[in-house]
C-alpha cells in the first residue's frame, strides 16, 4: 500500500467537485445566474500569486544556501523543485490558452 503524503503548505488546492453541464437549447443561452468572469479572474490571480510566493521562498532559501545560513538543504531542494514545477505548469496553461484562442480565431463564423 503506498504511503499517504500529507498536503504541502502553500500548494495549489485540489479540485473537489466538478458540476456537470447540460445543453440548454439551440440558442446557447444558459439558464441561471450569468457570470462576468470575476471568479475566473480571482482564481487566476490566486494561482499567479501562489507561483510568485513559491519562487520567493525558493530564492530566499537559495540565498541562505549561498551565505551559509541554511540549516536544511532538503527544504531548499524541495522549494526549488516546487517553484520550478509551478512555473512550468503556469507556462503550460498559458501556452494552452494561447493555442485555444488561436484555434477559436481560425474558426469560420
Amino acid at each position: 500500500m503506498p504511503a499517504v503524503v500529507p498536503p504541502i503548505a502553500g500548494s495549489i488546492p485540489s479540485v473537489t467537485s466538478v458540476a456537470p453541464t447540460t445543453p440548454t437549447g439551440y440558442a446557447g443561452k444558459a439558464e441561471g445566474p450569468s457570470t462576468d468572469g470575476s471568479q475566473f479572474a480571482s482564481t487566476l490571480a490566486g494561482a499567479v500569486d501562489n507561483v510568485q510566493e513559491l519562487k520567493g521562498v525558493s530564492n530566499e532559501l537559495a540565498i541562505q544556501a549561498v551565505t551559509g545560513d541554511l540549516t536544511d538543504i532538503h527544504a531548499a531542494t524541495l522549494a526549488s523543485a516546487r517553484s520550478s514545477i509551478a512555473l512550468e505548469m503556469a507556462a503550460t496553461f498559458r501556452n494552452r490558452g494561447v493555442e485555444a484562442f488561436n484555434e477559436i480565431m481560425r474558426m469560420q463564423a
